[in-house]
């Protein structure tokens, strides 16, 4: 099982977990205005980006080197929000492995 943290600051914290099937789950802070045509955009190193909706991304830093392979070889991540340790909401969001999210950004 991977499990990873990340708790620099409560906007950006974030947990990463993977079950036995190598499903991966990954926890974040309540957001307002719930998701569109969610997506994770990846490339395999210490950064991902959820786009949430046209109004809404989520950039999560600093994924430790245990949870990156089996972040970039799987399909899909189940998304959970959390509000005062409550599951606000849960939803299924496609990976889009690219090349570099670098690239992406500017």
């Amino acid at each position: 099982m991977v499990t990873e943290s990340n708790t620099k600051q409560a906007e950006g914290q974030y947990d990463i977990l993977q079950n036995a099937a190598g499903e991966i789950l990954i926890i974040i802070q309540y957001r307002n205005g719930g998701p569109e045509n969610p997506r994770l955009v990846y490339d395999g190193g210490a950064q991902a980006l959820l786009y949430r909706s046209r109004e809404s991304a989520v950039m999560l830093d600093g994924i430790a080197e245990g949870a990156r392979q089996p972040l970039k070889s799987v399909n899909e991540v189940l998304m959970v929000e959390l509000e005062n340790d409550d599951v606000a909401r849960e939803y299924k969001v496609p990976v889009r492995n690219v090349r570099s999210l670098e690239a992406l950004m500017h």
